[in-house]
């Protein structure tokens, strides 16, 4: 598999396992467990895409109508649980556009219509408001996400055990 596939053949725990030295030394990093799953696909894997946005969703649409190419969007919501920063829409455009997973530190919504999706999104919580749309946000950043910095470029591994993200390929 490549890690742009979004194929299922992998596992976190073991990917942690290999790759202890890279944990110690902050190559690499697990975010808390504390996301929840939606979407068709369980596990995906990519290149990391990063929105910074708090409570406007709009540089997330923006991220989303671009080719994905296999990759994760990584949306650092602040961890707001006021309003959702993806729904059916959203995760509908993700899928059109090639988007293996999205990782939301806030909320999602419509969770019926993404899990309908084949893609892979994780998120806080669901919240049935919709968020502002004030043009405001930022694409391709350096974001933190539950105390973890994730850089564009970088590689996310999701699964049913976590979340890990390295500074390099590990697949």
């Amino acid at each position: 598999m490549t890690a742009s596939s979004g194929s299922a053949s992998f596992a976190v725990a073991d990917l942690c396992d290999a790759n202890e030295a890279r944990l110690a030394s902050g190559e690499a990093h697990v975010l808390a467990p504390v996301f929840r799953t939606w979407g068709r696909r369980t596990r995906f894997a990519g290149a990391v895409e990063t929105v910074r946005c708090f409570e406007d969703n709009s540089a997330v649409r923006s991220a989303l109508e671009q080719p994905g190419n296999g990759r994760v969007l990584v949306v650092a919501g602040g961890a707001s649980l006021r309003c959702a920063l993806l729904g059916g829409n959203l995760a509908q455009l993700a899928q059109r556009n090639g988007w293996v997973g999205v990782i939301v530190d806030g909320c999602v919504r419509d969770t019926v219509e993404i899990d309908a999706c084949e893609i892979g999104v994780r998120a806080l919580a669901a919240n049935p408001r919709r968020s502002e749309k004030r043009g405001e946000g930022a694409i391709g950043e350096t974001v933190r996400v539950g105390g973890t910095a994730v850089t564009p470029g970088h590689w996310c591994y999701a699964d049913e055990d976590g979340i890990l993200f390295s500074a390099v390929a590990l697949l």
